[in-house]
């Protein structure tokens, strides 16, 4: 497995993560936890060494099952989870909280999760209006001066809230939703992040599924997978969007590759400091994802790739507008 350093920071991590929310949270009910331990570590041994996590996917379950799988072999690998959401008496989501205080807490409390002494990447899951990212870029440092974080990184942020984050504190990596079928980030996040030497980590690389062509209008979700209630996966938008997996077919094809591994591919060759952290559950899909790192589109590539999916447009948000407000501030 390749490595690729995240923009201009010294931290160095496998050209492809394992985002792990869906083992725990998301995608339907939870999955088997020792399974998913024997997953995470066959990820290790197949040269994954970034593996992502945050407080909010359980909520608290997916840090734990990540600091146990991982405690094992915690020198060879780097874990990034998050801050920055308030909880009810029950565990559920009641809001953000991004306040110094309670960055403090969710630190100390995620440390223990993770069974580790630091945490290598604590990302802002999401801009909290009411606290100046001043504040929270503060926390951070102050944290980082402690030895119990290493990098600071801001996710689904808006431009010059990055830009004031790092002047406070440098950010060492975004994390944004980015595929061939949600490429805002191309207007201005990456141009800025090129410009302050900020890594870029895109969720989602798979389009939560889609773009892997295992998934078709006449898919059904479970009430606890989150897709039931997005927008661009209504059966319409589905079966509109299934141009775009026809295209990255057609690619597969010719590179004798799949669906997904080309859209991992095309994420790969967009720059250098582009890190995608496609999630699974499956060993198969784990061996298929790390596969794309191998997989070299040309400049031909490309160039067909861009000019057929500027012909397409992708139906439906990607989010309902309650949980979009939430992003680009």
């Amino acid at each position: 497995m390749q490595k690729r350093k995240l923009g201009k920071s010294n931290l160095e991590v496998s050209a492809i993560g394992l985002g792990c929310m869906g083992m725990s949270f998301g995608y339907g009910p939870a999955k088997d936890k020792n399974e998913m331990i024997l997953l995470i570590q066959a990820a290790v041994e197949r040269g994954v060494t970034f593996f992502d996590t945050a407080e909010v996917y359980g909520p608290f379950t997916n840090e734990e099952l990540v600091g146990e799988a991982l405690a094992p072999m915690r020198e060879r690998v780097v874990i990034a989870t998050k801050f920055g959401f308030k909880f009810g008496p029950k565990g559920e989501q009641i809001g953000l909280d991004s306040w110094p205080e309670h960055i403090k807490q969710v630190a100390e409390a995620s440390l223990k999760r993770l069974k580790t002494d630091f945490i290598d990447l604590f990302y802002q899951h999401r801009v909290d209006p009411d606290v100046p990212i001043e504040d929270v870029a503060s926390v951070v440092k102050d944290l980082m001066h402690e030895g119990k974080v290493k990098h600071f990184g801001l996710s689904e942020a808006g431009v010059q809230t990055i830009r004031r984050a790092h002047a406070v504190q440098p950010v060492t990596a975004l994390q944004n939703e980015y595929s061939l079928w949600w490429r805002k980030p191309e207007e201005e996040v990456l141009p800025m992040l090129e410009e302050l030497g900020i890594g870029f980590v895109p969720f989602s690389p798979l389009g939560r599924g889609f773009l892997s062509g295992k998934i078709s209008e006449n898919t059904t979700f479970d009430h606890s997978d989150l897709r039931s209630t997005l927008p661009r996966f209504t059966p319409e938008a589905r079966k509109a969007n299934q141009a775009l997996v026809d295209l990255l077919g057609k690619i597969a094809k010719r590179k004798k590759a799949t669906p997904a591994q080309i859209a991992l591919a095309w994420l790969l060759a967009q720059k250098p400091w582009i890190v995608p952290i496609p999630g699974t559950t499956k060993l198969h899909r784990l061996e298929e994802n790390i596969g794309a790192a191998s997989i070299e589109l040309m400049p031909d590539d490309l160039r067909e790739i861009e000019s057929a999916a500027s012909k397409i447009n992708v139906q439906g948000a990607r989010y309902p507008e309650k949980l979009e407000q939430m992003t680009g501030r």
